[in-house]
C-alpha cells in the first residue's frame, strides 16, 4: 500500500512537520503555562462550569482556544492536498482485489445514514470522514498527527488490545463497533486467531480503505457497512464485541441503543470492550475537555459525559461494568487513575462488562 508520508515533497513535509509541532507546543508550552495563570487566578473552582468561566477569563485563554481550532484547520489543509493531489494512484489502490482474498468486504448502498452522523464535519474534516472514497485517506494520514505520531505502528491500538481486552484462546467471533478506516480493527487478528474478526462502519470509503489495507497485510477481515446500533448479525454469536472512539461521537440515545446491540451480541461470558473518554475530576481540564469537543465539531462530548454507561450496561443485562483509566504512552489500562501530566492530553478511559453466564440447569436459584 501506498504510504503517502514517503512520498511527500520537501514542502508538503515541511507543512506536516509545522503542524504536527504546533501542536505539541500547544499541548506541552501552551496548556501548561495556562494552568498556571489558572493557578494564580485564586480558589481553584469547585465545578466544570466555574472553571469553564475561569478560564475564558485569563489571558492567555484566545491564544489556548484559537491555536487549537487553528492547527486542526491547518492539519486538514495540509493532509487534504496532500491526498487529493495522488487521487488517481490512491483509487487505483482501493479498486485493486486479490485474486483470493483473505477477507470480504460488504457495503450497502441503501444504508440511510442518520442526521446526528452527517449534520457535522466531525474534527472539523471538511466532509466528513463518509463523503468521498478520498475522506479515509485524509482522515487516516490526520491520525497520525492528531495522536502527535505516538500511535505509530499501532502502539496505541496494541497497548488497548493488550491490557484491556481478554484472552480468549478459542473465541469464534470478535466484532469492532466503528472500526474506521480499520486501525482497531486489524490488530485483534493477532490478538483473537481463531475468531472471524468483523469490522462495521456506517461509512464506505472507510471500509474500503480497511479491507484494502488489511488484504495488503494478508489479514483476513470481514468489513461490513452497517449500524452498530442494528448490526444484522446473530445474537450470542460474538465473543468480543469493542468500539474505539465511536460512542463520544453519538447522541445519548445511540449510545444506549449501542450498547444493547453489543449485549444482544455477546455469548454467554463474552466480553464488551469500548475505548473512551471519560472526565478525570479536575474541573480545570475537564473544561478544557468540553471546551474541545466545542472546537473540534464533536457535540456529543456532553451526551457521552452526561449518560451513566455503567448503567446503561446493566440495563442490557450486562454484569461487571465499570470504566478504568488509560494511559496511552506505556501503560494502558491504569485502575489507580490517570496520574500527574503537565501536558493537556485526552482523558481515555475503557468501558468494561461481561455478559452473565448461562445458568446450569439444576442449579440453584
Amino acid at each position: 500500500m501506498l504510504d503517502i508520508e514517503e512520498r511527500l515533497t520537501l514542502d508538503e513535509r515541511s507543512a506536516v512537520d509545522f503542524v504536527l509541532n504546533l501542536r505539541k507546543r500547544w499541548a506541552d508550552t501552551v496548556y501548561p503555562a495556562l494552568t498556571r495563570e489558572y493557578a494564580a487566578a485564586g480558589e481553584p473552582a469547585a465545578t466544570v462550569d466555574a472553571a469553564g468561566r475561569v478560564l475564558r477569563e485569563l489571558p492567555l485563554y484566545p491564544w489556548f482556544s484559537h491555536l487549537e481550532r487553528v492547527q486542526q484547520k491547518m492539519l486538514w489543509k495540509v493532509a487534504g492536498e496532500a491526498v487529493l493531489s495522488r487521487r488517481e494512484e490512491l483509487a487505483e489502490q482501493l479498486a485493486s482485489v486479490p485474486a483470493e482474498p483473505a477477507g470480504s468486504l460488504a457495503l450497502d448502498p441503501d444504508l440511510e445514514l442518520p442526521d446526528w452522523y452527517t449534520d457535522y464535519d466531525i474534527h472539523i474534516q471538511p466532509g466528513g470522514f463518509f463523503s468521498d472514497d478520498m475522506s479515509a485517506y485524509v482522515y487516516e494520514f490526520g491520525a497520525r498527527i492528531v495522536m502527535l505520531r505516538d500511535n505509530d505502528g499501532y502502539k496505541f491500538h496494541r497497548l488497548f488490545i493488550e491490557t484491556a481486552l481478554p484472552s480468549m484462546p478459542a473465541a469464534t467471533r470478535v466484532v469492532d463497533i466503528g472500526c474506521g478506516f480499520g486501525k482497531s480493527t486489524r490488530p485483534l487478528v493477532g490478538r483473537y486467531p481463531t475468531a472471524q474478526v468483523i469490522g462495521i462502519d456506517l461509512a464506505a470509503p472507510g471500509l474500503r480503505l480497511a479491507h484494502a489495507e488489511a488484504e495488503a497485510a494478508g489479514l483476513a477481515v470481514d468489513y461490513r457497512q452497517g449500524d452498530g446500533r442494528a448490526t444484522g448479525l446473530e445474537a450470542g454469536s460474538c465473543d468480543v464485541v469493542t468500539g474505539t472512539m465511536v460512542l463520544h461521537e453519538m447522541p445519548a440515545q445511540a449510545i444506549r441503543e449501542t450498547i444493547r446491540e453489543a449485549a444482544r451480541l455477546l455469548k454467554p461470558g463474552g466480553a464488551l470492550r469500548f475505548l473512551e473518554f471519560q472526565l478525570t475530576g479536575d474541573p480545570l481540564r475537564d473544561a478544557t475537555v468540553y471546551e474541545h469537543a466545542e472546537r473540534n465539531n464533536e457535540p456529543f462530548f456532553h451526551a457521552l459525559f452526561g449518560s451513566d454507561l455503567v448503567a446503561m450496561c446493566a440495563e442490557a443485562g450486562l454484569t461487571g461494568a465499570r470504566w478504568d483509566p488509560f494511559d496511552e504512552r506505556t501503560k494502558g489500562v491504569q485502575p489507580e487513575g490517570w496520574g500527574d501530566r503537565a501536558e493537556w492530553h485526552f482523558p481515555w478511559a475503557v468501558l468494561s462488562a461481561t455478559k452473565p453466564e448461562a445458568s446450569k440447569p439444576g442449579a440453584a436459584a
